[in-house]
């Protein structure tokens, strides 16, 4: 069913017909006209704004009453004025316009003015990394935009395809067609130890590493960590003494014990920055780490998608270099 639309002009409630119109018969550039004789109230200036001649404009003009069924503007004492169809038909055909403009337009994303929530689905490896240089581009950049790290689920590739995260932060396998995938950086593990540990002094060597009671970090529970495809490929196994789900977590045990963990080298270092902890090589050949960042195809195209991309981008550009 097709309602009628009402408008008001000058106190006076006009009813204007409403009724299906086939879309494929409209002509916008006659709206563009109209909204240029509404401005200029000449046919002659209306058709210079469109580049249009006198006579083309008479024309179009003619087209133009033909589609709408109503003169919609007639000669005046000041110049064109507009009939009630035309007062009524004025505001919507520029709406209209301006909304096609915004449509067509390639989109603009200001940060200075920008506000919202960007979400980032990560562990708290990644989000330990990037986190610091991220959020000080948002302050410096973006100060009204948010950034909200969603709590991870498995390896966030489904979140990403629901819509419950912008980006994701991971080490990820095969990726469905829908998906974009940018690396970030490489990694090696090393190993941690309490300052003081003996094995400090001493040396790491393979038989004093597997000798230790270990932390183990367990993200997803899924398949055995690199480490130990690492060892079992040498004949070697070690003694797990605790799981936990969080690197820190980990760190900060292995810090008030004499036992050992194994993660990135970014984050080792990282932490023992704020930790009593020490750095040392892992005595094992391990596959280098590769994180990297996905998003939906959905998103790929928005201005402040690619933006915050490119802050993260930016934030790790020096990782390779810096060691």
């Amino acid at each position: 069913m097709v309602h009628d639309r009402s408008t008001y002009i000058n106190g006076m409630k006009v009813i204007i017909n409403m009724h299906q119109v086939d879309l494929s018969a409209v002509d916008l550039n006659l709206l563009k006209l109209f909204e240029a004789l509404v401005r200029e109230r000449s046919v002659t200036q209306a058709g210079l704004r469109l580049g249009l001649s006198q006579p083309a404009a008479s024309r179009a003009l003619g087209r133009l009453r033909a589609m709408l069924g109503d003169r919609l503007m007639v000669r005046g004492k000041l110049g064109l004025e507009l009939t009630p169809r035309g007062e009524a038909l004025a505001g919507p055909v520029t709406r209209l316009l301006d909304d096609a403009r915004g449509i067509v337009s390639p989109a603009v994303f200001d940060p200075a003015s920008a506000a919202g929530r960007f979400t980032i689905a990560a562990h708290d490896h990644l989000s330990l990394v990037v986190l610091a240089g991220l959020i000080a581009r948002f302050e410096r950049h973006a100060p009204a935009l948010s950034l909200h790290i969603a709590q991870p689920v498995g390896d966030n590739v489904r979140l990403i395809e629901q819509g419950g995260a912008d980006l994701a932060l991971g080490i990820f396998d095969a990726l469905p067609g829908s998906f974009h995938r940018r690396g970030l950086y490489t990694d090696n593990f090393v190993c941690v130890l309490r300052s003081g540990h003996p094995a400090v002094a001493d040396g790491l060597s393979l038989e004093r590493y597997v000798a230790l009671r270990h932390v183990a970090v367990t993200i997803s529970g899924v398949g055995a960590s690199a480490v130990d495809v690492a060892l079992s490929a040498a004949g070697r196994t070690r003694h797990v003494a605790l799981r936990v789900p969080h690197f820190l977590a980990g760190a900060m045990l292995v810090a008030d014990s004499d036992m050992v963990l194994t993660l990135p080298g970014r984050l080792a270092r990282l932490l023992a920055q704020r930790l009593p902890l020490v750095c040392m090589a892992l005595p094992l050949q391990v596959a280098p780490l590769s994180p990297a960042m996905i998003w939906h195809a959905r998103c790929h195209g928005d201005a402040a998608h690619a933006w915050v991309r490119q802050q993260l981008a930016d934030v790790v550009a020096s990782f390779n270099t810096a060691g």
